[in-house]
Protein backbone atom coordinates (compact mmCIF):
# COMPACT_ATOMS: atom_id res chain seq x y z
CA UNK A 1 0.00 0.00 0.00
CA UNK A 2 0.98 3.55 -0.81
CA UNK A 3 1.03 6.52 1.83
CA UNK A 4 0.20 9.56 -0.08
CA UNK A 5 0.89 13.32 1.06
CA UNK A 6 -0.80 16.02 0.54
CA UNK A 7 0.53 19.65 -0.01
CA UNK A 8 -1.21 22.20 -1.03
CA UNK A 9 0.50 25.57 -1.92
CA UNK A 10 -0.26 28.89 -2.59
CA UNK A 11 3.19 30.87 -3.41
CA UNK A 12 5.18 28.79 -1.45
CA UNK A 13 8.11 29.12 -4.08
CA UNK A 14 10.53 30.10 -1.30
CA UNK A 15 9.82 27.26 0.30
CA UNK A 16 8.24 24.35 -2.00
CA UNK A 17 11.53 22.93 -3.97
CA UNK A 18 13.69 22.22 -0.62
CA UNK A 19 10.78 21.14 1.07
CA UNK A 20 10.17 18.07 -1.41
CA UNK A 21 13.70 17.49 -1.61
CA UNK A 22 14.39 16.81 2.24
CA UNK A 23 10.96 14.85 2.01
CA UNK A 24 12.22 12.55 -0.52
CA UNK A 25 15.47 12.16 1.04
CA UNK A 26 13.82 10.94 4.14
CA UNK A 27 10.90 9.08 2.61
CA UNK A 28 12.34 7.80 -0.99
CA UNK A 29 8.94 5.44 -1.58
CA UNK A 30 6.25 8.08 -0.49
CA UNK A 31 4.35 9.76 -2.95
CA UNK A 32 3.60 13.46 -2.81
CA UNK A 33 0.47 15.29 -4.75
CA UNK A 34 1.14 19.07 -4.16
CA UNK A 35 -2.59 21.24 -4.56
CA UNK A 36 -1.31 24.39 -6.40
CA UNK A 37 -4.74 27.48 -6.35
CA UNK A 38 -2.70 28.84 -9.33
CA UNK A 39 0.54 30.46 -7.21
CA UNK A 40 1.15 33.79 -9.08
CA UNK A 41 4.73 33.00 -7.98
CA UNK A 42 5.59 30.12 -10.03
CA UNK A 43 5.14 27.65 -7.49
CA UNK A 44 3.70 25.03 -9.75
CA UNK A 45 6.25 25.58 -12.65
CA UNK A 46 9.06 24.36 -10.06
CA UNK A 47 7.16 21.07 -8.72
CA UNK A 48 6.82 20.69 -12.36
CA UNK A 49 10.43 20.83 -12.57
CA UNK A 50 11.33 18.66 -9.78
CA UNK A 51 8.80 15.56 -11.49
CA UNK A 52 11.60 14.24 -13.70
CA UNK A 53 13.71 13.62 -10.64
CA UNK A 54 11.19 12.38 -8.34
CA UNK A 55 8.78 9.92 -10.43
CA UNK A 56 6.16 9.73 -7.19
CA UNK A 57 5.93 13.81 -6.90
CA UNK A 58 2.45 14.66 -8.85
CA UNK A 59 0.69 18.71 -9.08
CA UNK A 60 -2.93 18.96 -8.74
CA UNK A 61 -3.21 22.55 -10.50
CA UNK A 62 -6.28 24.46 -9.66
CA UNK A 63 -7.87 27.26 -11.28
CA UNK A 64 -7.64 29.93 -8.74
CA UNK A 65 -7.21 30.09 -5.00
CA UNK A 66 -10.14 28.85 -3.10
CA UNK A 67 -8.94 28.14 0.34
CA UNK A 68 -7.13 25.27 2.29
CA UNK A 69 -10.45 23.09 2.82
CA UNK A 70 -11.34 22.77 -0.78
CA UNK A 71 -8.21 22.31 -1.71
CA UNK A 72 -7.62 19.45 0.44
CA UNK A 73 -11.04 18.16 -0.46
CA UNK A 74 -10.17 18.31 -4.13
CA UNK A 75 -7.07 16.08 -2.95
CA UNK A 76 -9.24 13.80 -1.46
CA UNK A 77 -11.40 13.31 -4.05
CA UNK A 78 -8.32 12.61 -6.73
CA UNK A 79 -6.39 10.17 -4.22
CA UNK A 80 -8.91 7.93 -2.94
CA UNK A 81 -9.95 6.62 -6.62
CA UNK A 82 -6.53 4.65 -6.28
CA UNK A 83 -7.35 1.21 -3.94
CA UNK A 84 -3.43 1.02 -3.31
CA UNK A 85 -3.12 4.11 -0.90
CA UNK A 86 -3.13 3.28 2.59
CA UNK A 87 -2.29 6.46 4.59
CA UNK A 88 -2.80 9.58 3.36
CA UNK A 89 -0.72 12.37 5.27
CA UNK A 90 -1.67 16.27 5.18
CA UNK A 91 1.20 19.08 5.70
CA UNK A 92 1.90 22.47 4.89
CA UNK A 93 4.97 23.08 2.69
CA UNK A 94 6.75 25.97 4.97
CA UNK A 95 8.77 23.80 7.01
CA UNK A 96 6.38 24.88 10.30
CA UNK A 97 6.05 20.80 9.70
CA UNK A 98 9.50 19.47 10.14
CA UNK A 99 9.74 16.31 7.49
CA UNK A 100 11.69 14.73 10.85
CA UNK A 101 8.53 13.99 12.46
CA UNK A 102 6.96 11.91 9.12
CA UNK A 103 8.43 8.47 10.37
CA UNK A 104 6.42 9.12 13.86
CA UNK A 105 3.36 9.89 12.68
CA UNK A 106 3.41 7.00 10.14
CA UNK A 107 4.26 4.80 12.90
CA UNK A 108 1.73 5.82 15.27
CA UNK A 109 -0.77 5.48 12.02
CA UNK A 110 -0.07 1.95 12.07
CA UNK A 111 -2.12 1.48 15.41
CA UNK A 112 -4.25 4.03 15.18
CA UNK A 113 -6.83 5.69 12.20
CA UNK A 114 -5.60 9.30 12.76
CA UNK A 115 -2.53 10.55 14.20
CA UNK A 116 -1.86 14.13 14.93
CA UNK A 117 0.84 16.03 15.06
CA UNK A 118 0.45 18.08 18.42
CA UNK A 119 1.76 20.96 19.89
CA UNK A 120 -0.60 20.61 23.06
CA UNK A 121 0.88 18.02 24.34
CA UNK A 122 3.40 17.25 26.76
CA UNK A 123 7.18 18.18 24.61
CA UNK A 124 5.18 19.34 22.05
CA UNK A 125 5.72 23.04 21.41
CA UNK A 126 5.29 26.70 19.25
CA UNK A 127 8.48 28.23 18.32
CA UNK A 128 8.89 32.41 16.69
CA UNK A 129 5.09 32.37 16.98
CA UNK A 130 4.21 36.03 18.80
CA UNK A 131 2.41 35.92 21.75
CA UNK A 132 -1.41 37.01 20.45
CA UNK A 133 -0.98 34.41 18.04
CA UNK A 134 0.02 32.05 20.39
CA UNK A 135 -2.53 32.73 22.95
CA UNK A 136 -5.15 32.48 20.45
CA UNK A 137 -4.23 29.43 18.99
CA UNK A 138 -4.21 28.03 22.65
CA UNK A 139 -7.72 29.29 23.76
CA UNK A 140 -9.26 28.20 20.00
CA UNK A 141 -8.34 24.79 20.68
CA UNK A 142 -9.49 24.87 24.59
CA UNK A 143 -12.91 26.47 22.85
CA UNK A 144 -13.26 23.00 20.92
CA UNK A 145 -12.82 20.78 23.16
CA UNK A 146 -15.20 22.50 25.17
CA UNK A 147 -17.43 22.48 22.75
CA UNK A 148 -17.13 19.22 20.69
CA UNK A 149 -15.74 17.07 23.47
CA UNK A 150 -13.43 15.04 22.03
CA UNK A 151 -10.48 13.69 23.75
CA UNK A 152 -7.86 15.75 21.60
CA UNK A 153 -5.91 18.14 22.55
CA UNK A 154 -4.47 20.25 19.21
CA UNK A 155 -7.60 20.33 17.22
CA UNK A 156 -6.29 22.74 14.80
CA UNK A 157 -3.43 20.46 13.90
CA UNK A 158 -2.75 20.62 10.15
CA UNK A 159 0.22 17.75 10.39
CA UNK A 160 -1.80 14.86 10.23
CA UNK A 161 -1.49 11.28 8.78
CA UNK A 162 -5.05 8.95 7.90
CA UNK A 163 -6.29 5.49 7.78
CA UNK A 164 -7.35 5.99 3.92
CA UNK A 165 -10.08 3.62 4.93
CA UNK A 166 -11.60 5.74 7.26
CA UNK A 167 -11.38 8.94 5.48
CA UNK A 168 -13.49 6.80 2.67
CA UNK A 169 -16.48 6.70 5.55
CA UNK A 170 -16.17 10.45 5.87
CA UNK A 171 -18.34 12.86 3.61
CA UNK A 172 -16.34 15.07 1.92
CA UNK A 173 -19.42 17.39 1.07
CA UNK A 174 -19.73 18.27 4.70
CA UNK A 175 -15.78 19.75 4.48
CA UNK A 176 -16.96 23.20 2.85
CA UNK A 177 -14.92 24.82 5.24
CA UNK A 178 -11.35 26.85 5.40
CA UNK A 179 -8.13 27.45 7.67
CA UNK A 180 -8.36 25.91 10.51
CA UNK A 181 -12.14 25.39 10.52
CA UNK A 182 -10.96 22.40 8.07
CA UNK A 183 -9.12 21.00 10.70
CA UNK A 184 -11.47 20.97 13.18
CA UNK A 185 -14.37 19.33 10.83
CA UNK A 186 -11.97 16.97 9.65
CA UNK A 187 -11.03 15.35 13.09
CA UNK A 188 -14.80 15.63 14.07
CA UNK A 189 -15.93 13.75 11.14
CA UNK A 190 -13.23 10.96 11.54
CA UNK A 191 -14.31 10.47 15.33
CA UNK A 192 -17.90 10.16 14.04
CA UNK A 193 -16.82 7.57 11.28
CA UNK A 194 -15.56 5.52 14.69
CA UNK A 195 -11.40 6.73 14.11
CA UNK A 196 -9.14 5.98 17.01
CA UNK A 197 -6.81 8.59 17.81
CA UNK A 198 -3.51 9.38 18.32
CA UNK A 199 -1.18 12.78 19.29
CA UNK A 200 2.41 12.92 19.31
CA UNK A 201 4.46 15.47 20.23
CA UNK A 202 6.07 17.81 17.50
CA UNK A 203 7.98 21.20 17.89
CA UNK A 204 5.96 23.69 15.18
CA UNK A 205 8.30 26.63 14.15
CA UNK A 206 7.37 29.40 12.22
CA UNK A 207 7.08 29.71 8.50
CA UNK A 208 10.19 29.76 6.82
CA UNK A 209 9.41 32.04 3.96
CA UNK A 210 6.60 33.60 2.56
CA UNK A 211 3.99 34.91 4.08
CA UNK A 212 1.03 34.19 6.56
CA UNK A 213 -2.18 32.64 5.01
CA UNK A 214 -4.16 33.58 8.10
CA UNK A 215 -6.62 36.18 8.10
CA UNK A 216 -9.52 37.53 9.91
CA UNK A 217 -12.13 35.62 7.90
CA UNK A 218 -10.03 32.56 8.92
CA UNK A 219 -10.21 33.37 12.85
CA UNK A 220 -14.47 33.73 12.46
CA UNK A 221 -14.88 30.30 10.55
CA UNK A 222 -13.17 28.82 13.35
CA UNK A 223 -15.33 30.50 16.02
CA UNK A 224 -18.53 29.18 14.39
CA UNK A 225 -17.64 25.90 12.89
CA UNK A 226 -17.32 23.81 16.21
CA UNK A 227 -21.23 24.43 16.81
CA UNK A 228 -22.17 24.15 13.03
CA UNK A 229 -20.51 20.79 12.60
CA UNK A 230 -21.89 19.87 16.00
CA UNK A 231 -25.33 20.84 15.01
CA UNK A 232 -24.99 19.32 12.05
CA UNK A 233 -23.74 15.87 11.78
Amino acid sequence: MRDVILMPTYNESANIVSMLQTIFSLHPDISIMVIDDNSPDGTAGLVRGLQSTYPNLTLLSRPAKDGLGRAYVHGFSEVLKFPDVGKIIIMDADFSHDPEYLAHLLMASDEHDVAIGSRYIPSGSTVGWEPWRKSLSTAGNIYCRTILGLDIHDYTAGFVAMNAAKLREVDLGKLNVSGYAFQIALKYLLSRAGARFKEIPIEFKNRRGGESKLTGHIIFEGIIIPWKIKFQT
